[in-house]
């Protein structure tokens, strides 16, 4: 049973990793192509060398200039991380996005490769919740769920009672649609880019940004609802005396931006981090040039990296849930409830 197993989950992870070798082979290979078509092309009949500055050997001169064409790795791996307005689907070629020539406020809303992820992973959200959804109405009392609705009905069903009700405490009901429609996206997002010719939505800071305002709007909306006006400003001054509100009240104001920013950064550092030690690994075999370090190095240590990719996508998308319902929990809490919580303790 280990090695079917094991057989498995090769036959999953060996031709993602195949594919992302040839990916990066083939941009490599383009590269490096324009290099040696310019230097043919500039070559005279006869013995051709590099005009060398004085000073210099001809064949340092030589050197540094195929270098200044050539793509460094880092450069391609950059290219293939970040957004941009090109789709690479190599090795039968790219999609150019189309452009949007209007620019509202200056800024440009071009389709990217990062937003047609978005655009994706929307898509299967709609198409998951929607076969679910008609999956559960043909059921009857008597019948329980099978299959995806199973899988699905466990990851909703943790959400609100471990995620959603242990944070949030009294009234978090009306919180868990947005806390599971967050991790789900969040999921399908981070396992998207780990597919062939798929990039990570979640590796772009914009992305991690927006979905990090909308906790924070939903959080302060939340303590205004719960607290009053006059019950938010005295959260501000943490309970302290008042000679201390210059100082604890800018500190308060300071903690409601910075849980936001927390969100923000963590999403997006670890799935971009990710991604870059891959290609990395990957192109330590094209840089020595060596089949061995490929089949010793490579190969086996990105193989594991991206076993622990899909553990991550699942951790990162449990960990912005699940810090958002305890930002919420935060923000709404009460102290009447809270001493009333301890006196039942005690009880």
């Amino acid at each position: 049973m280990r090695v079917k197993a094991i057989s498995r989950i090769l036959a999953l992870v060996v031709p993602v990793l195949l594919s992302l070798n040839s990916h990066v082979f083939a941009v490599t290979a383009q590269a490096e192509a324009p290099v040696k078509e310019s230097a043919t092309a500039a070559a005279p009949a006869g013995p051709a060398t590099v005009a060398a500055p004085e000073g210099v050997a001809p064949a340092e001169a030589t050197a540094t200039h195929e270098a200044e064409g050539a793509e460094k790795p880092g450069e391609v791996i950059m290219h293939h991380i970040l957004d941009n307005k090109v789709y690479p689907i190599e090795p039968f070629g790219e999609i150019h996005l189309p452009e949007i020539a209007a620019k509202p406020f200056g800024i440009d809303i071009s389709v990217t490769k990062h937003v047609v992820m978005v655009w994706l992973a929307c898509a299967v959200l709609l198409v998951v919740g929607l076969t679910v959804g008609a999956s559960f109405k043909s059921l009857s009392s008597k019948e329980s769920p099978k299959g995806m609705a199973n899988a699905i009905e466990a990851l909703i069903d943790f959400i609100r009672t471990d995620v959603a009700k242990s944070n949030i405490g009294h009234g978090y009901e009306k919180f868990v649609p947005f806390l599971v429609t967050v991790f789900f996206f969040i999921l399908i997002c981070n396992l998207i880019g780990l597919i062939p010719y798929g990039a990570t939505a979640t590796g772009n800071i914009n992305v991690t940004l927006t979905l990090a305002l909308f906790t924070f709007v939903i959080t302060q909306a939340a303590a205004f609802k719960a607290q009053g006006v006059k019950g938010y400003l005295q959260h501000l001054t943490a309970g302290t005396h008042w000679s201390l509100w210059i100082i604890m009240v800018p500190i308060e104001i300071i903690g409601q931006f910075t849980k936001p920013f927390a969100l923000t950064i963590r999403l997006f550092a670890n799935m971009t981090a990710g991604h870059i030690i891959i290609y990395s690994l990957i192109f330590i075999a094209f840089i020595l040039k060596s089949y061995v370090v490929a089949m010793a190095v490579s190969v086996p240590f990105a193989i594991f990296i991206y076993l622990l990719e899909l553990f991550v996508a699942f951790l990162q998308a449990f960990v912005f849930t699940m810090l958002s319902a305890l930002f919420i929990g935060l923000a709404t809490a009460h102290e009447g409830h809270d001493d009333h919580a301890v006196e039942g303790a005690h009880h």
